[in-house]
């Protein structure tokens, strides 16, 4: 399906799937249950899924001749940190904006985990302090205005790479990967969970999947507090990719599972429920979880297995985007482990 689209490569490669043994067996053995890990997928600092989008994203970016990467994300954005490592990796600047989405007080959120790796790899970070929003920010496109003023070349790049219009390509090799290594294994996965924000991941997934008519066995899990507008960014995205990619069907809002029910209290701060999810998977399979996304996604996948939405002896795929180093601005949150 990608055939046609340049890519330039920042990953190692496949992803390794690994079963989840001792998790699924906590869980009362009623699924079979595994993780791709995605947050694996580079040696460019501490990778994940925004990697995968980059490849389809980068090309682009070379061919328009800038030399600066504009971006934007929360303080302890993954996808900032992302850009920037690229933006070392390929010798181009980067412009950060690292807007206030998070409410959370811990004392040093602002000086460690992603936004000092974004740092030292020698990011012009800028902070703004205004909320949380998906959508396209005054800030950013200021920042754009700004590098074009001081006589830079600019090349845009969303919150999340996700509203590009190659933004949702990466996350459609995910699923032909995903399919390869079902060949391998002997078997096909049920249902691919994943966690969903500004949509990009998701969208390429489904879109992907739809491919073999797994459209709805992609099961987003909110991490947005906003589902009504990530639902219909994930449409949107998806719609778009699947032109770009031929797909040859239509996809509709029925296509797009998305739950709801584990993005609280808001976006960024974890729930009592989120941090407990964390440590199970952290104590049960040394697999490490972030508040923001993955920690939330493992709590939905957790609490779906136990109330039996999958039904028995599903196979279901989780699919680990990364993150961890954020965990870190919430040093006080696990002070105790």
């Amino acid at each position: 399906m990608l055939e046609k689209f340049e890519r330039y490569p920042l990953t190692f490669g496949p992803t390794h799937i690994e079963k989840l043994e001792r998790l699924g067996a906590h869980l009362g053995g009623k699924v079979d249950l595994y993780a791709k890990r995605e947050d694996c997928n580079s040696g460019l600092a501490f990778g994940g899924n925004k990697l995968r989008k980059l490849e389809y994203i980068i090309p682009d970016a070379i061919a328009s001749n800038a030399d600066t990467l504009v971006s934007i994300g929360g303080v302890q954005s993954n996808h900032t940190r992302m850009v920037a490592a690229v933006a070392a990796k390929i010798g181009m600047k980067c412009r950060l904006v690292q807007e206030s989405w998070v409410p959370h007080e811990d004392a040093i959120y602002d000086r460690v985990g992603n936004i000092l790796l974004s740092r030292i790899m020698g990011a012009d970070v800028q902070m703004v302090d205004e909320g949380f929003d998906i959508g396209i920010r005054e800030s950013w496109e200021q920042a754009i205005a700004d590098v074009k003023a001081k006589g830079g070349k600019p090349y845009p790049i969303p919150a999340g790479a996700s509203v590009h219009k190659y933004g949702g390509l990466g996350y459609v090799g995910f699923a032909e990967e995903v399919r390869a290594q079902e060949k391998e294994l002997g078997f096909a996965f049920d249902y691919i969970v994943v966690c969903t924000v500004t949509g990009s991941t998701h969208a390429g997934m489904l879109v992907g999947f739809a491919k073999d008519g797994r459209e709805r066995n992609v099961i987003g899990i909110d991490a947005s507090c906003t589902p009504a507008q990530t639902k219909a960014q994930v449409l949107n995205i998806a719609q778009n990719t699947a032109t770009l990619v031929e797909l040859g069907k239509e996809l509709n809002e029925e296509d797009v599972v998305l739950i709801e029910d584990y993005a609280y209290p808001v976006y960024g701060v974890p729930s009592q429920e989120t941090k407990e999810a964390i440590r199970l998977c952290a104590r049960l399979e040394g697999m490490i979880t972030d508040p923001v996304y993955e920690g939330k996604s493992m709590q939905g996948t957790i609490d779906l297995v136990k109330k039996g939405y999958f039904p028995k002896g599903s196979k279901v795929l989780y699919a680990h985007l990364g993150g961890a180093p954020a965990i870190n601005g919430y040093a006080y949150t696990f002070r105790n482990g």
